[in-house]
C-alpha cells in the first residue's frame, strides 16, 4: 500500500488487525507530501510511480491508502497495475450510505479529495438520493501530526469547520487518513449522535473480501512479514507514525523512486 506520507498508517493498522496472516509493504511518499494541494495530473503521476515500486516487490494486491490518490488516480492504477487495486473512497462511502438514517451525509477531506467529487460519485452509486455536504479541513492534518487531536486548539478548529453541520447530518465520512486522530475534537462539536466513518476498517473488510474472492488469502497462521519504505529521511516519519500505527514502527528504509 502507499500513501503520500504518514496518514495511511491508520489503514495499515486496520489491515494488520483484520488480516494478521498477510504480509504488507507500505510506502510513504514523504518527499512529495502533501498530495491534497496538487493537481490531479501530478498526483496520478506520483501514484503510478509508487505503484511500480510496490509491484516490483511481488505484491498480490495494491491498497491506495490515500484519499486524494484514490479520488483521482484509481482508474489509471487499475489500468496499469494488472492486479487488484483497492482505494479508500468506495469502501467508506458504502459504509456511510448504509449507516445513514436520514440520508444526510457529510464528507471532510483535503482540498484535492473534495474538489474531485469522488465521494459524491461513490455515495450516489451506493445509495441514490443522499444529501451530501462536503468541506475541506486542511488544518486537521498538522494537528494530527502534532498529536493534538484532543486539544482545545483542535476542538476550536473543529468547531469552526463543523459547527454549522451539527444539526444537519447523521453520518460524517473522515475522508483523510489523518482525521481519525481528530475524533475527540470532532466529537466535541457533533456529539455522539453522528456516526463517524473511518475508512480504514472498511478498507480492511474490502481487502479481505477481495483476497478471499480471488483465492489469494494467506493461510491462517502464515508468518507475516512487514516492510516500510519512505522517500525522505525517516526520522520524523518514525516519530509521528507511531501515533498513527499504534505501535513502534521498527525498521523504516529510505528509497529513491527516481523521476516521476
Amino acid at each position: 500500500m502507499f500513501d503520500s506520507g504518514i496518514g495511511g498508517l491508520t489503514v495499515l493498522a486496520a489491515l494488520q488487525r483484520r488480516l494478521a496472516a498477510e504480509s504488507t509493504v507500505y510506502l510513504g511518499d514523504t518527499a512529495r507530501v502533501p498530495y491534497g494541494t496538487k493537481s490531479a495530473e501530478v498526483v496520478t503521476r506520483y501514484a503510478l510511480n509508487n505503484a511500480r515500486f510496490l509491484a516490483a516487490r511481488n505484491i498480490k494486491l495494491l491498497v491506495v491508502a490515500c484519499n486524494t490518490a484514490s479520488a483521482v488516480a484509481l482508474p489509471a492504477l487499475q489500468r496499469e497495475c494488472g492486479l487488484p487495486v483497492v482505494g479508500v473512497i468506495e469502501p467508506g462511502a458504502r459504509r456511510a450510505a448504509d449507516a445513514s438514517r436520514t440520508g444526510r451525509v457529510g464528507v471532510i477531506g483535503t482540498e484535492g479529495t473534495v474538489r474531485s467529487g469522488a465521494y459524491l460519485r461513490a455515495l450516489e452509486a451506493a445509495r441514490s438520493g443522499l444529501e451530501v455536504r462536503q468541506r475541506p479541513c486542511p488544518l486537521f492534518v498538522p494537528l494530527a501530526e502534532e498529536g493534538w487531536g484532543d486539544s482545545p486548539i483542535a476542538a476550536e478548529v473543529a468547531r469552526i469547520y463543523l459547527e454549522d453541520w451539527a444539526p444537519g447530518i447523521d453520518v460524517l465520512i473522515l475522508g483523510c487518513t489523518h482525521y481519525p486522530l481528530l475524533i475527540p475534537a470532532i466529537r466535541t462539536v457533533l456529539g455522539t449522535g453522528v456516526v463517524l466513518v473511518d475508512s480504514a476498517s472498511a478498507v480492511a473488510d474490502a481487502v479481505a473480501a477481495e483476497l478471499a474472492g480471488r483465492d489469494l488469502a494467506a493461510p491462517a497462521g502464515a508468518g507475516a512479514e512487514h516492510a516500510v519504505f519512505v522517500t525522505d529521511v525517516p526520522g520524523r516519519f518514525c516519530e509521528v507514525g507511531e501515533r498513527f500505527l499504534g505501535r513502534v514502527l521498527g525498521d523504516v528504509e529510505q528509497i529513491d523512486l527516481g523521476p516521476g
